[in-house]
């Protein structure tokens, strides 16, 4: 049906008109030549079919064929097999065979090693035929024997120490063909050098091409060299020139000479040595800088100027000779501490002069040059440690007995500013000469050394010191002191009048001396830069028991500052020892206040107990009459000590101590004015009066020390000014406020109260005191 329509379709399609049927015998045509091409086209399909099945067919048969021809091969190799494993022929074979086939072994194995040894001996003579002619060529077959060298010691290594002889020989004959072509290429300009006249020759003179070339072709054959050396490599040709002054330098200083000496090596072997360097410098930089700069210029040493700088490698071709006379120097100074103190001294200058005047750097740009004082410590820095040590205990022992040692130094400062004594000034300069001696060590962990050991060791034997003065005061002065411990006469008698105070000021002007010396140097740079890497070591040290020279964090961290190691940016290097130090002046300072305190009472004793407050005198006291009265007599003594101290302790404390302690002093002299006189006493008008001329007696002392110092009595004297108001108003001021009118209005209310206060300019004063007071008068008695 389907094919029906189709033909119907097909037929419409080109059967549309009836001109149409005009073409019909084309159209069969057209259609009988489709049917031949698809009938073609079914014919060869069927064809290749067929095909197809029969190859399929020859294919499995083939398959099936082979599979049959293996098992039967299976089966016989199991067949033989069995064969195999009941017999011992082939054991008996392999014995057999095992000698032989060592031996073969070993003659291949020495033709290997014939053949290498031949190798080695033809890149040998490869460089060989090169020199002196051209380095650069001869350090081909020179660089392929180094790295044979190398490789086989790595797989030596691999091979589990095998081969030992091979590689040796090989590792000596490239060592010695290095040596033989730095002598060959050394005794070429060592023969230039010798027509030349060296070193006889203008300082400020230009060298020739030769002389250049020679020079140019010794470097090329240290560049590799040069390039992948971890260490710092001296380069040939400044070797070879610099052989004659080593020779020089021998004959002068490690010889038999008066100049070899060791305990002249500072006045004779340095300033050879830096003269020499003054003299060549230019020479050196000026002729053969720019072949340096040419080989080394582009390359990764480029920043060192060992490398660079003809001057700083001519340094580093004579530091060898120098550093084996401070060997030989060292071995004698370590028997004298004296000695070796001076010497350790002298060589940290002697490297600085090398790293600042010459910009020397020992091939370590980055760190710089650790100097031969950093060489040298490596080995002696305990013994040099415990020398300083002990010089500066000596030091600090001799400066304690001194005579003077506890006198207070009255000239260390102008007057307002707190006085030291001796022994703490010189502890002081004792502690910066100390720093002086290790503030050019490059290691830190020396640096914290001398700081921990010496310096800290120093100021905590002086801070016991007054520690110990101040216990001592302290038992000398208490009830129980004095009964368990027991004190002597002339203990108690230095302690009289002014001796309690400078006892007390000694320990204060000390324990401030060494503070604000602290302070000062926790703000220099050596001191801040030595906190900072503290901080960055104790913060990154994974090992505590080891922060720097063997010693541990918390051992540290106690000696220096409890922030050691925390993220606190506040600490200083002496924080414990500032903290302690700061305990020892605060305790003087309230024993000073006490001390003056204590004076006060004992003077005042007998003006406390005068009688005579309320006794009713003739003589006039209205308004400013009561100025033309003379202090009381019992008040002699008490205004005498107070002059005394204030004296004393004027010369010794600075403006600001001085001012807090009297200030407190004088607020318990007001309290005690205040409770024993004013409180304990009716007053007459003429008693009133009197008291108030006592006040200002006192008060005139004080501000003839202290400018407005007598503000602590402030409360005594507005007291005694109501104290002293007038029973009637006299006649040329008859608004003046009498002492009835006042009581009328200071007993009416508060409020009425505040405004006679007011009136009367009094501020310290409250509604009560000013009631207590009036009744104080004997006016008021009922």
């Amino acid at each position: 049906m389907e094919f029906d329509i189709r033909v119907e379709d097909y037929l419409d399609d080109k059967l549309q008109s009836t001109t149409d049927f005009d073409h019909l015998d084309t159209l069969l045509n057209s259609v009988e030549h489709q049917r031949s091409q698809l009938q073609s086209q079914l014919d060869n399909a069927t064809k290749e079919l067929e095909e197809a099945r029969r190859s399929s067919a020859e294919r499995q048969a083939a398959l099936a064929a082979q599979i049959d021809e293996f098992q039967k091969l299976q089966q016989s190799i199991d067949v033989r097999l069995k064969i195999v494993a009941a017999s011992d022929a082939p054991d008996e074979a392999i014995r057999r065979l095992e000698q032989p086939m060592k031996q073969l072994h070993k003659v291949d194995l020495a033709h290997r090693y014939l053949l290498l040894l031949q190798h080695v001996q033809e890149l040998r003579n490869a460089a060989r035929a090169h020199l002196p002619q051209s380095p650069k060529a001869a350090l081909e077959p020179y660089t392929e024997l180094k790295q044979l060298s190398l490789r086989l010691r790595e797989l030596q290594g691999a091979a589990d120490g095998a081969a030992v002889h091979l590689v040796a020989h090989v590792e000596s004959v490239a060592e010695a063909l290095w040596d033989e072509m730095k002598k060959t290429m050394w005794s070429e300009l060592e023969v230039l050098l010798k027509k030349r006249g060296w070193p006889n020759v203008d300082p400020e003179s230009e060298v020739d091409d030769e002389w250049i070339q020679c020079f140019e072709k010794l470097v090329d054959l240290q560049v590799p060299e040069v390039l992948y050396s971890p260490t710092l490599v001296t380069l040939l040709p400044m070797d070879v020139m610099a052989q004659i002054f080593v020779k020089e330098f021998r004959f002068h200083f490690l010889s038999d000479k008066p100049t070899s000496n060791p305990q002249g090596i500072n006045a004779h072997c340095f300033p050879w040595f830096l003269s020499l360097l003054d003299k060549w410098e230019i020479f050196f930089r000026e002729n053969f800088a720019p072949v340096l700069a040419a080989k080394f210029g582009q390359t990764e040493v480029s920043n060192k100027m060992v490398y660079m700088d003809p001057g700083c490698a001519f340094i580093a071709s004579m530091l060898p000779v120098m550093r084996e006379k401070v060997n030989v120097t060292m071995a004698e100074a370590v028997k004298d501490p004296a000695f070796l103190s001076s010497l350790l001294g002298q060589l940290m200058t002697f490297d600085d002069n090398i790293r600042s005047g010459y910009s020397y750097d020992g091939g370590d740009a980055e760190n710089g040059w650790e100097g031969l004082t950093g060489e040298v410590l490596n080995t002696h820095f305990r013994t040099w440690l415990e020398a300083e040590k002990k010089f500066a205990l000596e030091r600090f022992n001799g400066i304690m007995t001194s005579s003077d040692a506890r006198k207070i130094d009255y000239d260390f400062a102008v007057v307002g500013k707190t006085k030291p004594t001796f022994a703490a000034v010189r502890v002081a300069d004792l502690l910066r000469s100390v720093t002086t001696q290790y503030e050019r060590l490059r290691r830190f962990s020396h640096k914290l050394r001398f700081l921990i050991d010496i310096q800290l060791a120093i100021l905590d034997d002086y801070h016991d010191h007054l520690k110990g003065t101040l216990e001592a005061y302290q038992t000398m002065t208490s009830t129980v002191g004095r009964a368990f411990v027991g004190v002597t006469k002339e203990q108690l008698a230095a302690l009289e009048g002014t001796g309690a105070l400078e006892t007390l000021c000694k320990v204060y002007g000390s324990a401030d001396h060494i503070i604000n010396a602290l302070h000062d140097w926790s703000n220099e740079e050596f001191f801040v830069t030595l906190w900072e890497q503290l901080q960055t070591r104790a913060k990154a040290n994974e090992d505590q028991s080891n922060l720097a020279g063997g010693m541990s964090y918390d051992h540290v961290k106690d000696r220096i500052s409890s922030v050691v190691g925390t993220e606190d940016d506040t600490g200083v290097l002496f924080d414990e020892t500032i903290s302690a130090y700061t305990m020892r002046r605060k305790r003087a300072q309230e024993f000073l206040t006490q001390v003056l305190i204590q004076n006060q009472k004992k003077a005042f004793a007998a003006y406390l107990k005068r009688p005579q407050w309320s006794t009713i005198s003739d003589e006039p006291t209205s308004g400013e009459a009561y100025y033309q009265l003379a202090p009381t007599a019992e008040l002699g003594e008490p205004l005498a000590v107070l002059k005394r101290d204030l004296d004393f302790l004027s010369h010794a404390l600075g403006t600001a101590v001085f001012r807090r302690i009297w200030r407190e002093a004088l607020e318990e002299l007001n309290n005690m004015l205040w409770s024993d006189v004013l409180m304990a006493n009716k007053f007459a008008a003429s008693g009133a009066a009197q008291f108030r001329r006592d006040v200002d007696a006192i008060s005139s002392v004080v501000e003839r020390y202290i400018p407005d110092g007598s503000i602590a009595l402030e409360s005594i004297k507005e007291a005694l000014h109501l104290l002293n108001l007038p029973v009637e108003a006299p006649e040329e001021n008859s608004n003046t406020m009498t002492l009835k009118n006042a009581v009328d209005r200071v007993f009416t209310d508060n409020t009425e109260a505040k405004k006679v206060l007011e009136e009367l300019e009094i501020e310290s004063l409250s509604p009560p005191h000013a009631r207590q007071i009036l009744q104080r008068r004997v006016e008021n008695a009922e």
